[in-house]
This record gives structure tokens, C-alpha cells and sequence, in this order.
């Protein structure tokens, strides 16, 4: 009997440390959304990431990709990220939908995680301009 309580209590203990590391990702994610920090934001990027942005709709490198969303919040000054909706897409994918903030203007904002060789990585973010 003890055994078998061992064995569900260590379960659920890895059952629900998963679910933590999903919702930690994409809580990061959002959090370097808020403060326009592309080095935390890069640090999920895939080796490819799809890319669209107002005058650009592309996969680039993640190299290509971190340079590119650089400097669209340099010259989009980041105030800040609304969280509108975040979820489970299922295949241990995420994803997040909101208002990223910034001096020029408002920008619907999409991501898109899938987990790969065990860690989450982000495979596409859309900025849309919603002005």
C-alpha cells in the first residue's frame, strides 16, 4: 500500500511540475514582451522563427530574428504588454495573444510556442499594427 501511495504521490509531483515548466515559458515570454527585453524574449526563439511585422513577413535565423525584433522595439519604445488570452494548443504547444504597447502605436501581438528536444521555443510572433 505504501508503495503504490509512493508511486502516485511521485506522479502527480512530476505531473504538475511539467504543467509549471509549460506556464513558466510562456509567462517568460510575456514578461520580456512587457519590458521590451529582446534577450530574455530571444532566449525562446527557435533556430526559425516566422517573423511578421508591419513591413516584414519572413522565417529568419533566430541570429536574423533577434537583430530584426531589436530593432523594432528600438524604434518602437515598448510601454508595456496587455495579455488578452494565452493557452494550450495542444502537441505541447502554447500560445499568447495581446497588445504590445509602444511610443508609435499599438500592435496586436501573437505568439506561438512548441515544445522541441524538451524546452519550449517560440516558432512565430506576429506584431500587426492596430492603428
Amino acid at each position: 500500500m505504501k508503495h503504490i501511495l509512493s508511486s502516485l504521490l511521485l506522479g502527480s509531483v512530476l505531473l504538475f511540475s511539467s504543467f509549471m515548466l509549460q506556464n513558466s515559458s510562456i509567462d517568460e515570454v510575456i514578461s520580456a514582451l512587457r519590458t521590451g527585453n529582446v534577450a530574455q524574449l530571444s532566449n525562446y526563439f527557435d533556430e526559425n522563427v516566422g517573423l511578421t511585422l508591419p513591413d516584414i513577413k519572413d522565417n529568419y535565423s533566430k541570429a536574423q530574428a533577434q537583430l530584426i525584433v531589436k530593432d523594432f522595439f528600438t524604434n518602437n519604445a515598448v510601454k508595456g504588454f496587455e495579455l488578452k488570452h494565452k493557452g494550450d494548443g495542444g502537441g505541447g504547444s502554447q500560445y499568447c495573444v495581446g497588445t504590445l504597447q509602444t511610443a508609435s502605436g499599438n500592435y496586436r501581438t501573437n505568439v506561438f510556442m512548441k515544445m522541441k528536444n524538451g524546452k519550449e521555443v517560440i516558432k512565430e510572433i506576429r506584431f500587426q499594427s492596430m492603428d
